[in-house]
């Protein structure tokens, strides 16, 4: 099957527009060579003052050849302006239609995908890959079809007033084309694709650093603690480095190749004139050494053309990618689930192919029933929950919810079924009101307040300029982190889903937001199956059941008590938690 080409995946996205990006090539032709037209009068002015000279007076046509080189110069740029207004409106209907495919298959997508590019590369995806198509198609496509026919004017003239100087000033022109070929060939394509992944990685990198900003602030790190954002910043410096030093010597020799036309020119004046120097040659020399830098312009604009071309063939490759990646299937059947219990039979999950995060993972969480993930970081507690959520899908074994494989759940319904509270829970830049009810859109104002009281949000609302309706993040009414996780717990109550599950819930709150918190957990936590995922090992000791997660396998389970007795690996961790926050009380009575 053949490769369907850069051009025809963008133009596939134009629709009825795609006619005015062929339209704006013809007229960027027509303008380029409409604007080699007033180097004809400028040669026929040159001819004149020539014929004449020293009595320059005589010549009488200067005027009107020099407006009418201004006239084509004028009509070459009207003819231009319109090719870009046609390219221009092709161009910001297919940038605006990627997007919109885009964020219609990201939507369709499991969150599972998300975490996998990360958002900031993502969001890169859709913002800047898209873009790269608008500059290509609004500016780049016409010039380069103008690019292209200004040469083959460019010869014609040379060609037509004299042959010897017309092929000595191509000389370098070959030179320059051969030294621009090797620039960007399939090497440069190469390092455009270490470019863009270097760049995506940094600002992948830079988003969740930002994000992490209320960890640094709060147990006072620094920007090295974040390796991976200094590691991307560095690998970023090290390959611009490298790939400026190797196109040094390749653009130092295309320079000088040129624009040393002039060089080429005036040897070959001198070779010509040993015999005395005629008119004609004087003339078409003089003519020669001033058309000739439009050359090397052209030259350089297809050079940054081809760059360009790149540019954007990584762009659609990275788009690509992303509208390839597939909605998780839905079974035709729709299956009531029985009750509200969890179980995962046999379930393993990996996120590169080699290293399993789940390994043969079993667990049973009955109806009502409080359950804890601990363990260290990367034991896949957060996995576990995901799988659970239908973030993705396991590569083995099958969870089940009420008896029934998840995958047998439409994907609505099983929303329905779950709440999450996240660990740094963000709220929309709209009022409060509508934060809260998107948990149920069906709520009335009365439910949502009602909702609002259970999650201890009322001191939050007295304070608020407009109350409920105070818009967040705007006239700079922002708030904490443990207020924002108030107003996201007063959400997950109003959707009121049988299943819960914490993620870290009480991570960023201070102390006194943590207390309301857990109040408004405790009321959110009623009558409901809750799975929480925690490293504060104090908020899991009421848990029904504490699964130990290590490289993902559970390694233990049972209550806070009878795990405290088996003396194994959390009793460790408890124990390690215990000396941890006696050390900090005691530091904090030193102080």
């Amino acid at each position: 099957m053949k490769k369907q080409s850069d051009l025809s995946k963008l133009m596939s996205y134009a629709g009825k527009h795609r006619v005015l990006t062929y339209l704006s090539w013809i007229l960027s032709v027509i303008s380029a060579l409409i604007a080699l037209v007033p180097f004809w009068y400028i040669w026929r002015i040159i001819r004149d003052v020539l014929a004449v000279a020293p009595d320059f007076t005589q010549a009488g046509n200067i005027a009107s050849y020099g407006w009418s080189a201004v006239l084509f110069a004028v009509i070459s740029i009207v003819i231009y302006i319109g090719a870009l207004m046609c390219s221009h409106l092709s161009a910001f209907r297919v940038a605006s239609n990627i997007r919109k495919e885009l964020m219609r298959h990201i939507a369709s997508l499991p969150l599972g995908v998300t975490e996998k590019y990360g958002s900031g590369n993502l969001r890169r995806i859709v913002n800047t890959s898209s873009s790269a198509t608008e500059n290509y198609l609004a500016h780049r496509l016409p010039d380069k079809a103008g690019a292209i026919a200004t040469p083959v004017g460019l010869l014609v003239l040379l060609l037509s007033f004299d042959r010897r100087l017309g092929l000595l000033s191509l000389i370098p022109v070959v030179l320059g084309f051969l030294i621009m070929m090797k620039m960007t060939g399939a090497g440069m394509e190469q390092k455009m694709r270490e470019y863009q992944n270097s760049l995506s990685a940094m600002s992948n990198e830079a988003v969740e650093y930002v994000r992490g900003i209320p960890v640094v602030k709060t147990f006072g790190q620094t920007i090295f603690s974040f390796k991976r954002f200094k590691a991307a910043i560095d690998n970023y410096e090290k390959w611009v480095i490298a790939y400026t030093k190797a196109l040094r010597l390749p653009m130092m020799f295309y320079t000088t190749a040129i624009n040393g036309v002039f060089a080429f020119l005036i040897a070959g004046g001198i070779l010509l004139s040993r015999d005395g120097v005629s008119k004609e040659l004087l003339l078409n020399l003089i003519f020669y050494i001033i058309i000739t830098p439009v050359i090397g312009t052209t030259l350089t604009k297809i050079m940054f053309m081809s760059e360009d071309a790149m540019i954007v063939s990584d762009a659609i490759n990275r788009i690509d990618e992303v509208l390839r990646e597939k909605p998780l299937p839905e079974s035709p059947v729709n299956k009531e689930t029985k009750n509200n219990g969890v179980v995962l039979e046999h379930v393993s999950y990996s996120y590169d192919g080699k290293k399993n995060a789940l390994n043969d993972v079993s667990l049973t969480i009955q109806p009502g029933q409080t359950v804890a993930f601990v363990g260290e970081s990367g034991g896949g507690k957060t996995t576990l929950a995901n799988l659970i959520t239908r973030f993705f899908d396991p590569q083995k074994g099958r969870v089940l919810i009420g008896n029934i494989d998840i995958r047998d759940i439409p994907k609505e319904t099983l929303m329905n079924k779950v709440s999450f509270v996240f660990q740094n829970s963000r709220l929309l830049k709209t009022s409060i009101f509508e934060n809260v009810r998107m948990g149920n859109p069906a709520a009335t104002r009365d439910e949502i307040i009602q909702a609002l009281e259970a999650a201890q949000c009322m001191d939050i609302i007295e304070k608020m300029p407009n109350g409920v309706d105070t818009v967040v993040g705007g006239n700079g009414v922002y708030l904490s982190g443990g207020e924002q996780q108030r107003i996201s717990i007063a959400r997950a109550i109003l959707k009121n889903a049988p299943i819960l599950i914490l993620d870290e819930a009480t991570a960023f709150a201070d102390p006194d937001n943590e207390v309301r918190v857990q109040q408004a957990l405790s009321v959110l936590s009623k009558g409901k199956t809750v799975i929480m995922i925690a490293h504060r090992l104090s908020s899991v000791t009421r848990a029904d059941c504490i699964y130990v997660l290590q490289d993902g396998e559970i390694i233990e389970s049972g209550t806070h008590s009878e795990l405290i007795e088996q003396n194994g690996r959390f009793a460790q961790m408890w124990k390690n938690y215990c000396e941890a926050v006696e050390w900090k009380i005691a530091k904090e009575a030193r102080a």
